[in-house]
C-alpha cells in the first residue's frame, strides 16, 4: 500500500494541471480519484463518518427554521 501515496500525489497534480488549462471535467475526475484513493487509506477512513456528522449537525440546526416557516398570527397579514 506504499504506492497509494504516490497515486494520490499524481491525481492531485493531474487535477491542478487540468484546472490550470481550464478543463473542469478533467480536474473534477482527478480530484474524485484522489479522494477515493485517500478514503481507502487508513488515515482517510474517518472522512465519511466526519462528513456524516457535519451533515447531521447542519440538518438538526436548519430543520426547525425550515419547518416553522408558516404564516403566524403576529406577523404581517391583513388587519
Amino acid at each position: 500500500m506504499s504506492g497509494v501515496g504516490l497515486l494520490i500525489l499524481f491525481a492531485v497534480l493531474g487535477a491542478f494541471i487540468c484546472a490550470k488549462t481550464r478543463s473542469a471535467a478533467g480536474a473534477v475526475v482527478f480530484a474524485l480519484i484522489a479522494l477515493v484513493l485517500f478514503v481507502g487509506t487508513p488515515v482517510g477512513q474517518a472522512v465519511p463518518g466526519a462528513v456524516g456528522k457535519v451533515m447531521s449537525t447542519v440538518d438538526q440546526a436548519t430543520t426547525p427554521a425550515l419547518n416553522d416557516g408558516g404564516p403566524r398570527a403576529d406577523v404581517g397579514g391583513s388587519r
